[in-house]
Parts: C-alpha cells; sequence; structure tokens
C-alpha cells in the first residue's frame, strides 16, 4: 500500500502541473505541447517496463493538455469505433489468435518447421538463419511478415536455444525493412498516392509515376539494406555485439540456457506457447502450408492483377481454410471452435496494446504531434540543403518513434519534404536521396518503437517481453541509422555541393 502510494503522489502532482499550465490551442496545434503524451508514454515504457501503463498515462496526459479529464468520451471511445479498432479486432484478435490457436492444436506450424529444419535447421546460427529467410519470402509488410515468420520459426528456434530477444530481432528487422526494397506489396502504392501532389506535379502526374520514383529510390533507402545485411550477419554470428544488450542476452542463452531474462513478461501467453496438439491428431504439411497459401494469395495475386493486397480476407479465410484441413482430417468441430477461442485469449494483451497504440496515435494527431515536428525543423533543412537527407531521416526516425507509425510518418512528412529537396536541387539524385531517407527513417522508428504494431506483433510471435525487445534491438537499429546518416550526407554534398 505504502508503495502504491508512493508511486502515485509523483503522477498526481505532475498531472496537476499540466492541468494547470496547459496551453491554448493555436493555429498551429499545441505546439512543444504536442510532444509531451508520445515521450511521457516512451520514458514510462523504458522506466517501467509496463506498455499498458504507459500508454495509459500518455493518453491521459493528452487529455490534461486539451482541457478534458474524462479520456474515455475524448479519446477512448472515438478511436475504438474507427476502422483502425475493427481492423485489429479482426486481424489480430479474432483472426490471428485463431489461426495461431488452430496450428497450436493441429500442430501444422511446428510440423512445417520440424520438417524444413530436419533438413536445413541443425545449430543455433542455422535456426536464426532459417528465421531469416522466412523475414525475406514473407515481405508483405511488418505486420504480415512479423506473423508469419515468427510463429512458424519460434518452435524449432526455442528447440535450439535461440533467445526470444535474438529472434525477435532478426523478425522485426526483416519485416518492414524488407518491404521498402522487395516492393511486391502494398507500401509503393500507399507512398504513390501521398506524393501525386500539386508541389510535384512538374516530376509526377500520375500513380504509374509514382511507384515509378519509389522503385528508383530502392537504392537509396540506406537504412533498409543495412538493417537487413546486419540482420543477416546477427543471424550467421557475424555481427560484431561489442558491449550491446544484445551481447549480454547471447552470454544469458548460452551459458544458462534461459530464453527469456528471469522476471520477463513475455506477451504472448501460455495459451500459445505451450503445444496442446490433439492426440489422436496427426500433424502434416497442409495444416500449415493451406492457410499460409491462402493468407499469401490474397496478398499477392491481387496485387499483381493491378490491385491492392485483400489483407483482410485472406487473414479470415486463412482460419477458414485451417479449419477445413483440420476437420476433413478427422478434428471435431468443438475442438476446432475451442482452439480458435484459446487463439485469441493467447493474442488478448497484444491486442489491448494494439488499442491503445491507436488511441495514443489518434491523441498525437488532435494535438498536431507530426505537424509541429515538421515545422519546427523546416527552417534549419532549408538553411542547410546538403545535411537535408540525413536530417529527414532524424526527423522521421524521431516522429515514427513517437506516433509508432511509419504510414503515419509517410502521410506528414512526403508532401512537405519533397516538394522541399526539389525547391533545393532540381538533381534527380538529391530527390531520390531524400526520398530514401524518409522511407528509411520513418521504417527505423516504426521498428524501434515500443508502440508500434510491428514491435508488439514481433514480441507477441516470438515469445518475447516487449520492452526487452526494444532494449536490445534499438541499439543495433542505431548502428544502421548512423551508418546510413553518413552516406546521406556524403552524396548530398555530390549532388548539392
Amino acid at each position: 500500500m505504502r508503495k502504491t502510494l508512493i508511486t502515485l503522489v509523483p503522477v498526481i502532482f505532475f498531472a496537476c502541473l499540466i492541468w494547470w499550465f496547459r496551453p491554448e490551442q493555436g493555429d498551429e496545434g499545441y505546439g512543444l505541447w504536442s510532444l509531451l503524451p508520445a515521450l511521457l508514454t516512451v520514458a514510462v515504457c523504458f522506466i517501467t517496463r509496463n506498455v499498458i501503463i504507459a500508454l495509459l498515462l500518455g493518453i491521459f496526459a493528452g487529455g490534461l493538455i486539451v482541457g478534458q479529464v474524462n479520456i474515455l468520451n475524448t479519446f477512448l471511445i472515438p478511436s475504438l469505433a474507427t476502422e483502425n479498432y475493427a481492423q485489429i479486432l479482426l486481424v489480430y484478435l479474432w483472426a490471428l489468435g485463431g489461426l495461431l490457436g488452430m496450428w497450436n492444436r493441429n500442430g501444422g506450424a511446428r510440423h512445417f518447421a520440424e520438417t524444413l529444419a530436419r533438413r536445413f535447421v541443425n545449430s543455433r546460427t542455422t535456426a536464426k538463419l532459417f528465421a531469416w529467410v522466412l523475414g525475406v519470402l514473407f515481405h508483405q509488410g511488418g505486420t504480415i511478415s512479423t506473423v508469419l515468420a515468427g510463429t512458424t520459426v519460434r518452435p524449432i528456434a526455442d528447440k535450439h536455444k535461440v533467445a526470444h530477444e535474438e529472434l525477435a530481432y532478426v523478425v522485426d528487422s526483416t519485416a518492414s525493412p524488407i518491404a521498402t526494397i522487395i516492393p511486391f506489396n502494398v507500401w509503393p502504392i500507399y507512398v504513390a498516392g501521398l506524393i501525386v501532389i500539386e508541389p510535384l506535379a512538374g516530376i509526377i502526374t500520375t500513380t504509374e509515376d509514382a511507384v515509378g520514383l519509389f522503385m528508383q529510390a530502392i537504392a537509396f533507402n540506406f537504412y533498409a539494406w543495412i538493417a537487413v545485411t546486419m540482420t543477416l550477419l546477427f543471424a550467421l554470428d557475424r555481427l560484431p555485439l561489442f558491449g550491446t544488450p544484445m551481447a549480454r542476452v547471447l552470454t544469458r542463452v548460452k551459458t544458462q540456457g534461459k530464453l527469456d531474462r528471469d522476471g520477463a513478461r513475455p506477451v504472448m501467453s501460455e495459451e500459445l506457447t505451450a503445444a496442446n496438439v490433439l492426440p489422436e491428431y496427426n500433424p502434416w504439411m497442409a495444416d500449415f502450408i493451406v492457410p499460409i497459401a491462402t493468407l499469401l494469395g490474397f496478398c499477392i495475386v491481387p496485387w499483381l492483377l493491378g490491385g491492392s493486397p485483400m489483407v483482410f480476407e485472406g487473414f479470415a479465410l486463412a482460419v477458414v481454410s485451417a479449419v477445413v484441413v483440420s476437420l476433413v482430417r478427422g478434428m471435431q468441430l468443438s475442438e476446432a471452435v475451442d482452439a480458435i477461442i484459446t487463439g485469441i485469449k493467447g493474442v488478448t494483451i497484444g491486442a489491448v496494446i494494439l488499442a491503445l497504440a491507436v488511441t495514443l496515435a489518434t491523441v498525437s494527431e488532435q494535438l498536431g504531434t507530426s505537424d509541429y515536428v515538421v515545422n519546427a525543423t523546416s527552417g534549419v533543412l532549408s538553411a542547410a540543403p546538403y545535411i537535408l537527407p540525413a536530417l529527414l531521416m532524424l526527423l522521421c526516425m524521431v516522429v515514427a518513434f513517437s506516433i509508432g507509425s511509419s504510414w503515419g510518418t509517410y502521410a506528414v512528412v512526403f508532401p512537405i519534404a519533397l516538394p522541399l529537396a526539389l525547391s533545393l536541387s532540381p538533381d534527380p539524385g538529391f530527390l531520390l536521396l531524400n526520398f530514401g531517407a524518409i522511407m528509411g527513417g520513418a521504417v527505423f522508428g516504426d521498428q524501434c518503437s515500443p508502440i508500434s504494431d510491428t514491435t508488439i506483433l514481433s514480441s507477441l510471435a516470438c515469445g518475447s517481453d516487449l520492452m526487452d525487445h526494444v532494449t536490445t534491438q534499438m541499439p543495433l537499429a542505431l548502428i544502421a541509422a548512423g551508418l546510413s546518416a553518413v552516406l546521406y550526407v556524403g552524396l548530398a554534398l555530390i549532388f548539392v555541393g
């Protein structure tokens, strides 16, 4: 009781300060105050390692800034009634949970992994390499890649004593980064929709022009290339770790055999981490291949035909196909339904975190967080054109880390930054350099943010503690970002020097 009171006193005091000194909303939002909810959330995440408490405090701080203590009506209900949260319920809770539950009961994913592992995996190194290859193959984007790669390889990675932080790093770093350099997904279409604008009409007049610019800029997305390469070296045990937190993880798992640190709180619950295959059911490859083929088919085929990936339909029908295959092979319908419900229970924590993350994004949007960050730095960017790509990358890193979304960052930065780059230099190479910097910077922030869906789902799919994943991955991602920034400055000097 006393410890609780000691904790509450500074929280109440801080809340009172925010309330007393909260600003009036101006023409450009709430200015510097707009950063407070995101920064508070991130700080509490790192201090307490409790993401749910951190998100709630960040949302509450947003309510105090706008003068609304009733955050339920101000933020939570409006956010939970949105299409984004409906997608979370459909994909992350019902479909993803149901699919994982079916694989847990029919043993499909484990059987697939073990079958391939008997041929290709015989050590910790090959297990991590297997995870890297799957991450590249499942290149449809952050959420899909993390779920498919993580859930597929985790059983065999556990068998070969790959720490959950290691696996989460490999899976997360071959999710969004891969999606930006292997463009057979919805990313080019999304970005194209943001840059077919009047200020760029001289070089981009159609969506096809915009997609073409995306393709040309892939070579300049240095962060993605370096991050994926570093992850490959890590999988091969060829990446120097020096004294990073990941080095301590390797020491722990090699000396003690512990896949998680003492006191860790994995996002995935016991309903999904413990195998529960029916004794009378014999798993086979189709239990995994049919649902996966269904999911990837609905994502890839529509794109090849010129449409958009049918992600939601793919997830829903993947669950249906998993049930049908299991029923044909003798599983009772009641067992299949129970497996789906158990799987949904297993990802409830992750779904709650994602729901609160969506709410915090709504808070940041209402406060004008992204617009403030961009506008506050635009003067510096104009004065020093040769550092524009590196600063744009840093800007996107900060914005995406704060709001937990690369796509949200793109929506704000691309329409402002590309016309700025074009006004500073007509050189096409300089424009592509800035394009790649924006792509990579936002992916860094999305990948490392503890409130990002890909970060949460990587932890969920790999059975890792969320904040352990964040703190072990971030130093390695920062190295990749630092190397990228050096390249951007060097090449920008050539284009505009």
